[in-house]
């Protein structure tokens, strides 16, 4: 595998990335973690516009659904760090023009980290975890975070002003409820995977009105991250996480009897694994990751039956808070924000 890097621009202590569709094309987001700008950047890697100048705090933006205003997407605002997070909240965000971008507040929510949207039986619902419920000094975890729920209007108008949207508690006592990421089953229905202390969860929304989300236990494992990746290619998806915490090790289980059971440990220490995506190139399935310290690597997980699972660096020395594989063409492009070179950069990969 190959890795060509392009610098797109400078963001300090950039953080988020997402996709976002407006006037009929696909762009990226790059938000800050900080006190700084969110950028549209096009897909060759320029800078088109500056979404906000600030405030920052951005773990997470997502794209409305089809049927919101032409380039409207959601983002959490305000959560700077696991001790600032107390004036988090969800925003709306909707262009008007270039340079006007309006925001209003969908719901406060404290230490909001990650949400995203999920599509179930024709409807949208948008699920938010909090990484704890509150702190009154740095690194206090005697509060565990908890899961949020509810619904989502595709009309987010009435928003804003004062006026919330009200969210359902869907689990709690969840410790460093860090890790989310949206598992697709290929049915057009999604489903979100949720690491934590106390475990990897996984939140399917309602199948019908009324019903119950239905929470599954993938494992009581400690994971900062997860997902799930059919990495070798047998026809089961395996769990792929990354933990504890901000943690070091890389760990791959096997589904067997209905149950992960871990199956592989990557042999070296990677210091504050951070970054993660999954994704297929060339028919081949890839386990993206990057880690914020030591030699702060960026790596594709793959297996091979020569090889077995193993890793392959594509770049290293940068800090990847996070990344997102497009497909544009034949080319595979994987943004990163590297945090910790305040760096946005696009890579061509090619195997």
């Amino acid at each position: 595998m190959k890795a060509t890097k392009k610098v797109v621009g400078e963001l300090e202590k950039c953080y988020s990335l997402a996709v976002l569709n407006y006037q009929g094309k696909d762009h990226f987001l790059c938000a800050a973690e900080k006190q700084n700008e969110c950028y549209l950047i096009s897909l060759d890697g320029e800078i088109e516009d500056t979404v906000w100048e600030g405030p920052g705090g951005v773990m997470t933006m997502i794209q409305m659904p089809k049927g919101a205003p032409d380039g409207q997407f959601l983002a959490t605002r305000k959560f700077y760090s696991p001790n600032d997070g107390k004036e988090a909240s969800i925003i709306i965000c909707t262009p008007k023009g270039k340079g006007d971008w309006e925001v209003r507040t969908l719901c406060k929510l404290p230490f909001v980290h990650r949400f995203g949207i999920l599509q179930s039986h024709g409807k949208n619902y948008i699920i938010a975890c909090a990484l704890k419920s509150d702190a009154e000094y740095r690194d206090d975890w005697r509060f565990p975070g908890k899961v949020f729920g509810a619904e989502l209007p595709t009309d987010l108008s009435a928003y804003g002003d004062g006026k919330e949207l009200e969210l359902k508690v869907l689990k709690e006592d969840l410790l460093k409820n860090h890790g989310y990421y949206v598992h697709e089953d290929g049915e057009g229905q999604t489903s979100a995977i949720v690491s934590t202390d106390n475990g990897v969860f996984q939140f399917v929304p309602p199948a019908s009105d009324g019903a119950d989300w239905t929470i599954e236990t993938l494992t009581t494992d400690a994971a900062s991250d997860g997902l799930l990746v059919d990495l070798n290619g047998d026809g089961v998806e395996e769990l792929c996480t990354i933990a504890p915490f901000h943690g070091d090790t890389v760990n791959i289980y096997r589904k067997e009897g209905g149950k992960f059971v871990l199956d592989y440990t990557y042999p070296e220490k990677l210091e504050f694994l951070h970054a993660i995506c999954a994704d297929v190139i060339n028919g081949k399935p890839y386990w993206f990751l990057g880690n914020r310290k030591g030699n702060r690597d960026l790596l594709a997980f793959s297996y091979d039956k020569e090889q077995g699972y193993h890793a392959e660096k594509l770049d290293e020395g940068y800090g990847a808070a996070n990344v997102l594989m497009y497909h544009l063409g034949d080319k595979n492009i994987l943004m990163a924000a590297n945090r910790e070179s305040n760096e946005i950069a696009r890579y061509e990969i090619s195997c």
